[in-house]
């Protein structure tokens, strides 16, 4: 039976909003890049040079697209998109419950690895594990009373740090400005098709893309009357993430494809980066880009342990047929810490253990591939029917974009997925 919470709707209320330049676009974009974003783009810099530089426009045009619809769902229903979700069925609720729970005690491991070996290799001392762990402790405790204003805060700092590490080490690189333009022009590479489809469909965050809407509810922003400042402000911050995500593929084709240098998959590619800067600038080169390298993973880090915390405790709260104002639902309420708890403490022993359960990875793998997909055909769903009020559903632009968006993420799902049950099963 639909969820009759779905369909409802505020007034429309379409007077010119107060709002502030920082907003939750900027949160959003800062908690999708992480390392691991960062690295892929080094490798497609360090394998192509700038020929696949258009992929980085057409990844973030696909990031604002879907973003946008989140958003624009939220506002226009009053609504967050889990209830929206759950208005399409049962199933969403089975995939996305198991989902959510295994993503997160993975991702912290991950995410505290990440900023602990930024951290290790800054300091030479102590461990990659130690240095995880109290970072985690520190996400938790900036995230723990749910607070938004500081938490935002928080993260416009380290945006900053990381903005300015990347784009001055590309600035450094001294590109050539014809072969950046040259880029823009798209061409596909001989074997360069999964690198255009991963490049493309990996600028800027996963689940934390439909995590906006959150946000933009902790923000105030709540009805139509925000729907063109919330267009800007995700336009806006897709538009830094871009100029950053270029600014990395910059560094890849200058420092690494020029010289034939190859860096490590994951995180620890950063950490080789940081050694080619040191050796072609010298010393100070290689400890600031750690700085950013430390940075990019830290706010990814908090974003996932306040956005991601909030879309658990709105979960939990639905499952117990509460509407998502109930406190149950909030930020800082009895969900949303049980979740940055999982996100801290079960990660920690896994951090901390030699031999990792290849069974949770194959479920973590094959079931995070699949959200991007779902993310956009359920988009597609709600923004077409009476879900949503006509005048804020979607018009053939994006019907068309949220249609790519559907084929280029079902086909990495479907890539992902062969590739984690081949090397489960061997």
């Amino acid at each position: 039976m639909e969820d009759s919470r779905a369909v409802s709707t505020p007034t429309t209320d379409m007077s010119p909003p107060r709002w502030r330049l920082l907003g939750p676009g900027l949160v959003v974009a800062a908690t999708g890049v992480g390392g691991a974003d960062l690295v892929a783009t080094l490798i497609a810099g360090s394998k192509f040079g700038y020929a696949l530089l258009w992929c980085v426009v057409i990844g973030c045009i696909l990031k604002i697209v879907l973003v946008e619809g989140a958003g624009r769902y939220s506002l226009a229903t009053g609504h967050t998109i889990y209830v929206g979700w759950r208005s399409l069925g049962v199933w969403t609720s089975i995939y996305f419950g198991p989902y959510i729970v295994v993503w997160g005690f993975i991702y912290g491991a991950s995410a505290m690895a990440g900023t602990g070996l930024a951290l290790y290799a800054l300091t030479g001392g102590w461990s990659v594990s130690g240095w995880g762990i109290v970072s985690g402790l520190i996400g938790l405790a900036l995230v723990w009373s749910g607070r938004y204003g500081m938490f935002e805060k928080v993260l416009a700092v380290l945006v900053g740090i990381m903005f300015v590490t990347m784009v001055g080490a590309a600035i450094l690189t001294t590109p050539n400005l014809g072969e950046v333009l040259a880029g823009l022009v798209p061409t596909i590479p001989e074997d360069g098709l999964v690198n255009v489809l991963s490049l493309a469909g990996g600028v800027g965050g996963t689940i934390t893309l439909a995590a906006y809407g959150y946000w933009l509810r902790e923000k105030g922003w709540t009805t139509p009357r925000f729907m063109q400042v919330m267009r800007i402000d995700n336009t806006m911050a897709y538009v830094v993430t871009g100029i950053f995500v270029v600014a990395t593929l910059i560094v890849g084709a200058e420092l690494l494809y020029s010289a034939n240098i190859a860096v490590s998959t994951g995180d620890r590619g950063l950490l080789d980066l940081s050694l080619v800067l040191e050796d072609r600038y010298g010393q100070w080169a290689g400890k600031v880009f750690l700085i950013g390298f430390w940075a990019a993973a830290m706010s990814s880090l908090v974003g996932v342990w306040n956005g991601v915390s909030l879309m658990f405790a709105d979960f939990m709260a639905n499952l117990r047929n509460k509407s998502e104002d109930d406190p149950e639902a909030q930020a800082g309420g009895i969900w949303y810490r049980a979740y940055t708890l999982w996100l801290t403490f079960p990660p920690m022993i896994w951090l901390l253990m030699t031999d990792q359960p290849a069974w949770l990875i194959l479920i973590y793998g094959v079931l995070g591939a699949f959200f991007m997909p779902f993310l956009a055909i359920t988009l597609l769903w709600l923004l077409n029917t009476d879900r949503v009020p006509r005048e804020w559903r979607n018009k053939w632009l994006s019907n068309s974009l949220l249609v790519l968006c559907t084929v280029i993420f079902g086909w990495l799902a479907y890539d992902q997925a062969r590739t984690a049950l081949t090397s489960f099963f061997g």
